[in-house]
């Protein structure tokens, strides 16, 4: 059995709904908090958390990654190659060394499975290239000493 009843005259013409929105509106519009920053001018502040772009930790000059591969092996979007190579020493080291940072997604994984800490992440969220072939960052600009956490 369905019953129906007849609108009234303010539902039939939905003025009281179309007034509360306006309302609302003009509320948020004069009177609501500023959502929006001025880029360049102004920077959003992170939490001390944020995964931003890689480093690599060098003492002394030399890169603290040993070449165990495990980060590679942890990788979910499979970003990083790493050639390994010997030292003089009998320590292995990285050859080459390279991140996609357009193919990241920014896990973490890599940081947390290096045993010496080798690998980090920074605060740096500009990551703007000009082409494809400048989001691959070789061990010379990971090397680069980035803004610590």
């Amino acid at each position: 059995m369905l019953v129906k009843s007849k609108p009234s005259l303010r539902h039939r013409f939905y003025l009281f709904e179309i007034l509360t929105g306006l309302s609302i509106t003009m509320k948020n519009f004069f009177f609501g908090r500023k959502v929006t920053i001025q880029f360049p001018e102004e920077r959003r502040i992170y939490s001390s958390r944020f995964r931003g772009l890689h480093y690599i930790k060098a003492v002394n000059g030399v890169e603290n990654c040993t070449a165990c591969m495990l980060c590679p092996t942890v990788c979910p979007s499979e970003c990083i190659h790493i050639e390994a190579g010997e030292r003089a020493d009998k320590e292995k080291y990285p050859v080459t060394f390279e991140i996609d940072i357009l193919r990241c997604c920014y896990c973490g994984y890599c940081e947390e499975a290096c045993p010496k800490d080798a690998i980090k992440l920074s605060a740096i969220y500009e990551m703007a290239r000009l082409t494809r072939a400048d989001g691959v960052l070789d061990k010379e600009n990971l090397l680069v000493q980035r803004g610590k956490k």
